[in-house]
């Protein structure tokens, strides 16, 4: 499909100095496309030369001007712990753009009038801000992120063969940020998108203890997953993620031992390719060592 912007629009990335942004930009790039990354610390951002960098917080709306002006599409991450700020960073950018992707998740029900879950209130609250605002809209609501086991037992695996963890017949189809951002960017350039609800997954289910298995492969070490119970295993957790998250996550992972994560053919049918948990863990193995 033809192109809708080209070198002469500007796209607003926002997370750009994270896994899913920098892969955007950098795809962007590839398009021909101006690109214009918001980040908090411009001498940080270690962007390539092409992108240009302006300095915002999406936390404080009132320093968004400057990136938000001129711009044709946003992409738009949240990382903040609620959605408070989210009807006026929208506003902000909705004055402008014609277009904003919104980096969702897939834990948002839409047969239900409230979200129980702490990630799923937070993101479909930033959707409604984006419903009411914005012209044209896309929410990316991915599945199981293949960099989770970065942070999840990239710490363990450094410093040994094992990974202790609850629920290793867990089965997910974790998707690599390449397959987000390739989405992504096609929701930005591309008219076909717009008010579309994307599911995404990787193309594969595995449980938790393929996935190390298959990480060990990758940097060649015969890694094992020991099995322990979720009470034991929650000191480990808490030290890379929010009370909060854990909680939820401990939750979804019991489900997911009996009914596995479904496996969609999203990614695929809009870009065309699509990459493994294998791929993944090839490209980020100096990552676990």
């Amino acid at each position: 499909m033809k192109n809708m912007l080209n070198n002469k629009h500007v796209v607003l990335v926002t997370g750009a100095t994270g896994s899913v942004g920098r892969q955007i930009v950098l795809q962007l790039l590839r398009e021909g496309v101006h690109v214009r990354a918001l980040v908090r610390n411009p001498q940080s951002a270690a962007l390539p030369t092409e992108v240009e960098v302006v300095r915002g917080d999406l936390s404080l709306p009132e320093t968004l001007n400057d990136a938000a002006e001129g711009t044709d599409a946003v992409f738009l991450l949240w990382r903040l712990q609620t959605a408070d700020a989210a009807p006026a960073v929208v506003e902000h950018f909705a004055k402008h753009a014609t277009r904003i992707v919104f980096l969702s998740s897939s834990a948002i029900r839409d047969d239900v009038k409230e979200q129980t879950g702490v990630v799923a209130r937070v993101h479909a609250d930033v959707e409604h801000s984006i419903e009411n605002s914005a012209r044209e809209w896309t929410f990316l609501r991915p599945d199981g992120f293949a960099n989770n086991a970065l942070w999840w037992w990239g710490p363990q695996i450094r410093r040994t063969d094992e990974v202790r963890w609850p629920y290793g017949a867990a089965a997910m189809a974790p998707i690599h940020e390449k397959d987000i951002a390739g989405v992504a960017v096609r929701a930005l350039l591309e008219e076909a998108h717009r008010r579309k609800r994307y599911i995404l997954s990787g193309p594969e289910s595995l449980t938790l203890a393929e996935q190390v298995r298959i990480i060990g492969t990758a940097i060649g070490r015969p890694l094992q997953f020991v099995e322990v119970s979720p009470e034991v295993a929650r000191p480990d957790m808490l030290a890379v993620m929010p009370r909060e998250i854990v909680d939820v996550l401990l939750g979804v992972l019991a489900l997911l031992t009996a009914e596995p994560a479904s496996v969609t053919t999203t990614v695929k049918e809009i870009t065309g390719t699509t990459h493994t948990f294998r791929d993944w863990a090839s490209d980020h193995a100096v990552d676990f060592r």
